[in-house]
């Protein structure tokens, strides 16, 4: 070497030596057994499926600059890969694929086996890697710790070394702070869960600090903006509760979430700071956010010379804030909770397909017990079959002693919510509508049916039959599922808009009023994130109207703006070629259905899935479908 390498790197090319590689040796090319592979991901299979969707989005990020994304356990074995086909050719040449050790021991001096034994982020470029034969790459990677603080995997991006990018790292050390903070936030199966910030509009965001506590108050763990902005050592904290830090009763917090729609929490912390916050409560069988909290016993019947205390409102009826269809989807649900009947919900991303399920529960005779939702479509398929129907002991090599319960067993005695039911893989299907059938459930590995009682809730953003004339849906489980088909229509066709954007904003800390003009631009609207959109815009338009009144034009942000002025042009524009057929309708129907993807994940933000997606806001208007 002719020049000074980093001292990162020179410690880790003399632990290379340590270890007796030779610099010219040939790359180990002995990956695991496709059965030890499964094996190892059923090991790291929270870790697999949070990371999944972190890594899915960075790839975006990165595509076709010769790189490819990987996920490796604590010990530096790559689990999962995604990369550009070009570069994945050459990857393979160096072992870099799944199943492949890339420890230091392994691969010497290299961006994964080099973040492990430094336990810190690193950048490994070409020929600072000990063998010769990875001078060719340029590697940025970070490392992933549980709750606990331990190291659990490496998130690496590697790719040819006249590709680096100074933002690469950036973008690596993001996704895997995403990663953990999703992983702490499933970590306690049985606690308080707090989200908070100074600036309520970090809460939700990796910026925000997460902090968990047992249910009678004691602290249990926090992320590492929680401990930053917590300011205490972690031995300090282990002595402190709830109510120590934030200032708050526990009683007082559960009395915050018994109304319909609690604001964000304001806290003063230990250090006298004001915080914003969000409690979530992680029960036994599920989870739920409190103000969905189950309910608290009732209080004793009043004397006969009190007055009898309100009925809380009906959550259903609470949604209904005028449109006459979702009123009529409304009157069809009330008629047959509590009946057994199975619920679909059908309608677009955002339209609150979710929101109508937890009100189909809090409703119903099973109030009280467990609400569990699954997204069908956000699980890897790989470990959906045991996340859904759990395993026994011994089921796979890594299992958990004494097994674990599936999603499905989780929801027993109260109501199990299946999200994006479209796409639940084929071979899942059949096992999913026999289990309905049958009302019992064999986990993994077990040979003893589990009897099963549920009210199932599912919901789709797919049209089911279409879906089954293509082969991808059973027809059979299609109609064990649609007892009750209820369709929520999108925002953009609603009659409510006025009453909706009043009850969003009468949820905040200050009564605030939208400007004509301003509600005249949302009636013109196409909404093509739905009320999900809706109430992203209105949350940041409140932040910056900060002590006015009065929401106007300039407090709605910009891209908003640009957006509502591209739609305008767009529906000037002159008349559209005629539409096309064939294999190029296909390709629409391809595209169209990666751009609703994409502004889904972005809340409806079309500039950051404009960005996701690397085309123009145009383009994106361009593809949506136009509506009068």
């Amino acid at each position: 070497m002719t020049y000074h390498l980093p001292a990162t790197i020179a410690s880790s090319h003399r632990r290379s030596q340590h270890y007796g590689l030779r610099a010219d040796v040939r790359p180990d090319f002995d990956p695991l057994s496709v059965s030890a592979l499964s094996a190892l991901g059923e090991q790291n299979r929270m870790l697999y499926s949070h990371a999944l969707p972190a890594m899915e989005t960075l790839y975006q990020q990165i595509a076709n600059t010769h790189n490819t994304v990987l996920l490796t356990d604590a010990r530096g074995v790559i689990l999962h890969s995604l990369g550009d086909a070009d570069f994945m050719e050459k990857a393979n040449r160096v072992a870099l694929t799944p199943g492949v050790d890339w420890s230091e021991e392994s691969k010497g001096t290299n961006a994964i086996g080099t973040t492990i034994a430094e336990q810190a982020p690193t950048i490994v470029h070409a020929d600072q890697h000990y063998l010769t034969a990875n001078h060719f790459l340029t590697c940025s990677a970070a490392p992933i710790v549980d709750h606990r603080g331990k190291v659990i995997g490496v998130l690496d991006v590697s790719g040819d070394r006249r590709s680096f990018h100074k933002h690469t790292m950036a973008l690596v050390r993001m996704s895997a702070l995403m990663i953990e903070n999703q992983l702490f936030a499933s970590a306690y199966e049985n606690a308080i869960t707090l989200h908070f910030h100074t600036r309520p509009e970090f809460i939700g965001t990796l910026m925000e600090g997460i902090a968990s506590f047992t249910p009678g108050g004691r602290f249990l763990a926090a992320n590492r903006n929680g401990l930053f902005q917590l300011g205490l050592s972690a031995p300090a904290l282990q002595a402190q509760t709830f109510s120590s830090l934030f200032g708050l009763p526990l009683s007082s917090l559960y009395d915050h979430y018994r109304s319909a729609a609690p604001e964000l929490l304001d806290l003063c912390m230990h250090n006298g700071v004001r915080v914003r916050g969000r409690a979530e409560l992680r029960l036994k069988h599920g989870v739920q956010q409190l103000n969905d909290a189950p309910a608290l016993p009732a209080p004793a019947a009043p004397a006969r010379d009190m007055p009898a205390t309100p009925q809380p409102r009906s959550r259903l009826q609470a949604l209904n804030t005028g449109d006459a269809r979702l009123a009529q989807s409304i009157a069809k649900v009330e008629k047959v909770l509590g009946q057994g009947v199975p619920i679909l919900i059908m309608g677009e991303t955002g339209t609150g397909k979710e929101w109508l399920a937890q009100a189909i529960h809090q409703d119903s005779p099973r109030a009280r017990g467990p609400f569990v939702a699954v997204n069908c479509a956000a699980i890897p398929e790989a470990l959906i079959e045991s996340e859904l129907f759990g395993y026994e002991e011994g089921a796979f090599t890594g299992a958990r002693r004494k097994g674990a319960a599936g999603r499905i067993m989780q929801a027993h005695g109260g109501t199990l919510f299946l999200d994006e039911i479209g796409d639940m893989p084929l071979a899942l299907q059949a096992r999913l509508l026999r289990v309905l059938e049958e009302r019992k459930v064999v986990p993994l590995g077990g040979s003893r049916p589990l009897a099963l009682d549920v009210e199932l809730v599912c919901a789709t953003n797919h049209e089911l039959r279409k879906r089954i004339a293509a082969g991808l849906f059973r027809e059979d489980l299609y109609y064990r599922l649609n007892g009750l088909v209820v369709k929520l229509p999108p925002l953009r066709e609603r009659g409510d808009l006025d009453a909706l954007v009043a009850t969003m904003l009468a949820g905040g800390t200050r009564r605030r009023r939208v400007a004509g003009e301003v509600l005249h631009l949302f009636r013109r609207h196409a909404w093509p994130g739905n009320l999900r959109q809706l109430a992203s815009l209105l949350r940041t338009a409140a932040l910056m109207a900060g002590g006015e009144d009065e929401i106007g034009l300039h407090h709605l942000p910009d891209d908003f703006l640009d957006e509502a002025a591209e739609a305008r042009a767009a529906v000037n524009a002159p008349a559209p070629a005629p539409a096309r057929t064939g294999a190029a309708s296909r390709l629409d129907e391809l595209e169209l259905s990666a751009i609703l993807r994409t502004l889904d994940a972005h809340g409806g933000n079309v500039s950051a899935a404009a960005r996701a997606l690397g085309i123009s806001r145009n383009t994106i208007y361009r593809k949506l479908p136009r509506t009068s």
